[in-house]
């Protein structure tokens, strides 16, 4: 499974005005309920697991992957992605504040490892970084994305 496969459009938001690490992970697995990719309560599992594991989903300066376990409710492998008008502290002792978040939704343990494979080379890259960043809505956002990873195949 490719990263574009994971990807959903309407997923896809930009420059979201959201206070707290608790408002994010909500609107996040807000999208991926709306796209029907999981269920309701797939967002309290994403919260519960932070609350639990701490801010593990920091995995990079300014960048967090929330996601929880396959069983939580995922009912097909997906992936948002939300950026913040304002930077958010989720915990971190190294890589706070977080600007850009993905939510995943894994079907099991192996099918999207190709997905974030491919998703932390790009992560790696400033330019696509900055990319991300300076989109100032959701369709400049969804497009820049996609662009990049077709640019990249």
């Amino acid at each position: 499974m490719q990263l574009e496969d994971l990807l959903i459009k309407n997923t896809i938001a930009a420059r979201l005005l959201l206070s707290t690490r608790e408002e994010i992970i909500q609107k996040a697995g807000e999208l991926l309920v709306e796209a029907d990719m999981v269920e309701p309560r797939y967002i309290q599992a994403m919260k519960r697991v932070l609350d639990e594991l701490g801010p593990y989903c920091v995995i990079a300066p300014g960048i967090a992957l929330l996601h929880a376990r396959p069983e939580d409710g995922v009912k097909q492998a997906c992936l948002s992605l939300i950026t913040l008008q304002y930077p958010v502290k989720f915990g971190h002792s190294t890589n706070d504040p977080v600007d850009i978040v993905f939510t995943l939704g894994a079907k099991d343990k192996q099918g999207h490892i190709e997905a974030l494979a491919e998703l932390a080379g790009y992560l790696s890259k400033e330019k696509f970084l900055q990319m991300i960043r300076a989109c100032e809505n959701s369709q400049a956002l969804q497009k820049a994305i996609f662009d990049y990873i077709k640019s990249r195949k």
